[in-house]
């Protein structure tokens, strides 16, 4: 009685010679084989089709010298199917690739949606607890700042300048109001306009404005085109999971996966030397998108790298409070010299008595009030964004060795095995095997490469622009200059070092440093690309703690 390891061996022997029976070429006696898979495989009818080998004088591509079991009709089928496959095949692939920067840049936009709805619960909380008198009137203006805010960083032609200027231009008519020049009064709006547009003249806040939109434009910028990067990014991968392929590369495509279905060989792989010279031919365009991919990659590192200090979105959100409680107390501190600039543009105002809304906490104001979480390392949007980057860096060669992954992980038979050559079944594959590349493909004996994929070419275009963008996006040690908005507007040379006057250091009403706790990654990938139709929902931990329960009663 044999042993076990007698029986494997013998098993394997026999499973061997099964396999080379099957792939050879000569006495094919019958086309069932070929039927079946071909029903299967391209849901074809089987109708028509060959009982057994005859003359295919009429195959275009498929031709041999020997009876074939294709047909002229099932030749166009299989070139369609071949097609088909090599677009699956490049899905699958890019899909890991796809996934990991659909996923972040969507995790990315959310991470900034919920920054943003954090830094304007801050500022609303500031207002309720140290500025209750105006907190009301203050609302809006907070709103319509944030909500500028997230237009610009999701790709909207608003100008931070301007946005910057117009929140400035609100908050003088209240602090001239009710700190300044305080009463149980209301001034008209007539007035409180010619306060607002007086806001530039009097300088009411010293040179804190003209720091916010440094800080503002210095991190929002970045965050903005980042995002805009990893949306081209997507494209690249869509744009060649979905190439059209030239006439000569669909014929190659049949030529090496399904004729040898023609003589019978069902179970056949292309030999590595003769898939790499297709493949390489075939995707001979994409892989000049090669040095701007691993470019591209390199700058979106850059970029992240870059993006600290007050280059980093986290810090200079979750710190405008502080910058517009100091701007408040500036103004409030120089109160007499200001009520006297003012009364000489606009003149006294005509007073009326009113009572004025003020808001009221319950009791769990001190609780809640502006206590702030402590930053977890770990939770950041820095070290997301450079998790995102590590993994992203495994990819910097990704078009490069494209069709030499398609043959290794999925086409081509493995060494040592025999393997179809185009012709025939071989022991091995003799013609030269080319480089990756179009200027390789002079030699390449399997297919001829001619002209440029105006496709590739506006991608390449795209992606050279991209990198542009974003080295110009990337601080320099010594000096950046910063272009605000997108129609022109500030330009400001500023330190790449963090300092005080940039709002690193501690201010007066004491510093928030990168408390945002961030949820994990978002289940779906899909990206949101909210343009003008960009909304926030604002879940505001001032409506939450009662901030604005008015009540009648005098100003302060």
């Amino acid at each position: 009685m044999m042993d076990a390891r007698t029986w494997r061996v013998g098993c394997r022997c026999l499973l061997l010679l099964a396999l080379v029976g099957s792939t050879r070429s000569e006495g094919v006696q019958s086309c069932e084989e070929v039927r079946k898979v071909f029903q299967w495989r391209l849901a074809g009818a089987v109708k028509g089709l060959p009982d057994s080998p005859r003359p295919g004088p009429d195959l275009q591509v498929c031709t041999s010298k020997k009876p074939t079991c294709c047909t002229r009709k099932m030749e166009e089928r299989y070139q369609i199917a071949a097609r088909q496959d090599m677009q699956r095949v490049l899905q699958t692939s890019s899909s890991t690739l796809k996934f990991l920067i659909s996923r972040n840049a969507a995790a990315f936009q959310e991470t900034l949606e919920t920054l943003i709805r954090q830094a304007e619960n801050y500022t609303s909380i500031l207002f309720c607890n140290t500025y209750r008198n105006m907190a009301l009137e203050a609302a809006a203006s907070i709103q319509e700042f944030f909500t500028d805010v997230g237009l610009y960083l999701f790709g909207a032609d608003v100008n931070p300048e301007e946005f910057v200027n117009r929140f400035f231009d609100s908050l003088f008519p209240l602090v001239y109001n009710h700190l300044i020049n305080p009463g149980v009064t209301e001034s008209s709006l007539e007035y409180s306009e010619c306060i607002r547009m007086a806001r530039r003249d009097v300088s009411p806040f010293g040179n804190i404005p003209q720091r916010v939109m440094g800080q503002m434009g210095r991190s929002l910028l970045p965050s903005r085109t980042f995002l805009q990067a990893l949306n081209l990014g997507i494209e690249v991968i869509n744009t060649t999971d979905h190439l059209y392929f030239s006439k000569e590369c669909g014929r190659v495509l049949l030529r090496m996966e399904y004729c040898p279905h023609c003589q019978g060989l069902t179970l056949s792989k292309p030999c590595m030397g003769y898939c790499l010279n297709v493949m390489r031919g075939c995707l001979a365009h994409v892989a000049e998108l090669n040095p701007h991919w691993h470019a591209y990659i390199r700058s979106l590192e850059e970029l992240s790298d870059a993006m600290h200090g007050t280059y980093d979105i986290e810090h200079v959100l979750l710190n405008f409070h502080l910058l517009v409680n100091d701007a408040v107390m500036q103004a409030h501190v120089d109160g007499q010299n200001l009520s006297a600039r003012v009364n000489k543009i606009c003149g006294r105002p005509i007073r009326s008595p009113t009572q004025s809304p003020r808001c009221s906490f319950d009791g769990i104001k001190e609780k809640h009030g502006m206590k702030i979480s402590a930053r977890n390392g770990e939770e950041t949007l820095a070290n997301r964004r450079k998790e995102f980057i590590n993994s992203l860096r495994l990819y910097r060669t990704f078009y490069g060795g494209l069709a030499d992954q398609l043959c290794v992980n999925e086409l081509a038979a493995a060494d040592g095995l025999p393997c179809w050559n185009g012709e025939d079944i071989v022991k091995s594959y003799t013609q030269r095997v080319v480089g990756n590349g179009i200027k390789a493909q002079s030699g390449n004996p399997e297919i001829k490469v001619k002209g440029s994929d105006p496709v590739i070419n506006q991608i390449i275009d795209k992606l050279k622009h991209v990198i542009q963008l974003l080295q110009g996006r990337s601080p320099k040690p010594d000096k950046w200059e910063l272009q605000m908005g997108s129609g022109g507007g500030m330009l400001e040379q500023v330190s790449g070092d963090c300092d005080d006057e940039d709002g690193c250091g501690g201010s007066g009403s004491g510093e928030v440093k990168r408390t945002l706790k961030i949820t994990d990654w978002p289940e779906a990938f899909s990206l949101h690309l909210l343009q003008k139709d960009f909304h926030f929902e604002t879940v505001s931990l001032v409506s939450q703690q009662k901030c604005f329960t008015f009540i009648n009663s005098s100003s302060l």
